[in-house]
């Protein structure tokens, strides 16, 4: 008899299936539930990464707005409430020609006014009469009261400018400006004692002190009867807003931030680029976004400025109040630049290490160019020694120091200007050019050339050996 084969089948498994069969049936099995875990495990990784992302911009968005504040909050507080930083600003204003042409206007409107030319003619009159002059004559100085008047004017004006364009008007500026910084203080934060009198929503200047002195230059000119002219107060108008009483809250609110404003700033933003996924694109947005604050401030202070002049009461002298408006906010355009500068600086930095192709071309540029300038000194017999590997070994910490010292030199400098910010970046760029140039890697300076082999002695040459 033949063996039996109704029995099951060793190498078949139970249920008549094949081993392979089962064993690729359970890999599919297997690789269906990797995929499932895989997919539910990239959901919430998926979703975690766009609450980042969201969370980033938005804080992102309000560092912008708010440095936007901050440099509003910086003059307020270091503008308005310093005397003396409000008055070396406006000290200048005394040569402006503009500035000296209104008030010399303004002076000698005041000095005629006090002059009384009817009641002068008629003295005139009366005298030559009293000098046996016909009377026809004496009349005849009667009708000469226009052409008197003009030549007064003249004579006037001419005493005024003299003493506009003097260096005793500067002196007369400058401790004019200090008295009424407090009216400016009050205008602009709402603080100041009873004393201190806000007239019309107008800071101006009492010019009493420089129709003295014309008084003294008329009466050295033989105009006797300018020395009748009473002590006149009046004012020239510094500045002058309607809106003055709406915008003191918040002047007064931003002066009480000045200091702490900017840090918070700095603080979201940095936030913003620390819960960012990726955190160098969130640098260059919050650097652009800070730029796109200043343009927008900039744009605003310009639509501004338009705005003032065209609502200046009848009879302002536009050109000064102009000269005006631009010495009080030349402080605060001045950090716009140097804030938009830097927002700029720090944006291309951040680009340029990016992994982008014109990223890596320009590294790549500059290291060729360091490369080539170390090897050409080599040739010449230069050696750095053990500065190579140290430089190289601890170069993530030394261009940290690099940058780190170009933040304090920029945070520390009094008032920087955008030319500041750029020579700082210069220095900077330079410190990480020379990093490059020590950074020998590891192995040091690489070995000295030997001497070309020559023909062995005896023997053929080297090579054909």
């Amino acid at each position: 008899m033949g063996p039996d084969t109704s029995g099951p089948n060793p190498e078949e498994p139970p249920g008549g299936r094949p081993a392979g069969g089962a064993a690729n049936g359970g890999d599919d099995e297997l690789e269906r539930l990797h995929k499932r875990i895989a997919a539910l495990e990239a959901a919430p990784a998926k979703q975690h990464h766009r609450l980042r992302t969201s969370g980033s911009v938005v804080l992102i968005v309000i560092a912008s707005l708010l440095s936007l504040l901050s440099v509003l909050a910086v003059w307020t507080s270091d503008f308005v409430g310093n005397t003396d930083r409000y008055v070396q600003t406006m000290a200048p204003l005394a040569t402006e020609p503009d500035i000296q042409q209104a008030v010399t206007n303004r002076v000698t409107q005041v000095v005629l006014d006090q002059i009384d030319v009817t009641a002068l003619v008629k003295q005139l009159s009366d005298a030559a009469a009293e000098q046996g002059v016909p009377q026809n004559a004496a009349n005849l100085i009667n009708n000469l009261s226009g052409p008197i008047k003009s030549g007064l004017t003249e004579l006037v004006s001419k005493a005024v400018n003299k003493v506009v364009t003097s260096d005793q008007f500067a002196t007369i500026w400058v401790d004019a400006n200090r008295l009424i910084h407090t009216a400016l203080d009050k205008a602009l934060t709402g603080k100041g004692g009873g004393a201190v009198v806000l007239e019309n929503n107008q800071v101006s200047i009492d010019i009493a002190p420089i129709v003295a002195k014309v008084k003294d230059e008329l009466v050295n000119a033989g105009l006797g009867v300018a020395a009748k002219i009473p002590d006149v107060h009046t004012n020239f108008v510094v500045f002058q807003s309607k809106d003055i009483g709406k915008v003191k809250t918040y002047f007064r609110l931003l002066e009480i931030m000045g200091v702490w404003l900017p840090i918070i700033t700095v603080l979201i933003a940095a936030g913003g680029v620390f819960l960012a996924v990726n955190r160098r694109r969130a640098l260059v947005g919050a650097a652009v976004g800070v730029a796109l604050a200043m343009l927008l401030l900039g744009i605003v202070l310009t639509v501004f400025r338009a705005i003032y002049l065209d609502h200046l009461p009848p009879g302002a002298n536009q050109a000064a109040a102009g000269t005006v408006y631009d010495t009080l906010v030349r402080f605060m355009r001045a950090t716009i630049r140097a804030v938009g500068a830097v927002a700029v600086v720090t944006a291309v930095g951040a680009f340029l290490l990016g992994p982008s192709r014109p990223a890596v071309a320009v590294r790549e540029a500059c290291r060729r160019i360091i490369g080539s300038l170390r090897d050409a000194l080599y040739s010449l017999g230069m050696k750095l020694g053990p500065v190579g590997p140290f430089v190289h070994r601890w170069k993530r910490w030394i261009g940290a120091a690099i940058l780190v010292i170009g933040a304090v030199v920029l945070a520390t400098w009094s008032y920087p200007t955008w030319a500041v910010v750029l020579w700082i970046t210069f220095f900077v760029a330079l410190g990480f050019g020379i990093r490059e140039f020590l950074d020998t890697g590891a192995g040091g300076d690489p070995p000295a050339p030997g001497p070309a082999p020559g023909p062995a002695p005896g023997g053929p040459p080297a090579a054909a050996a």
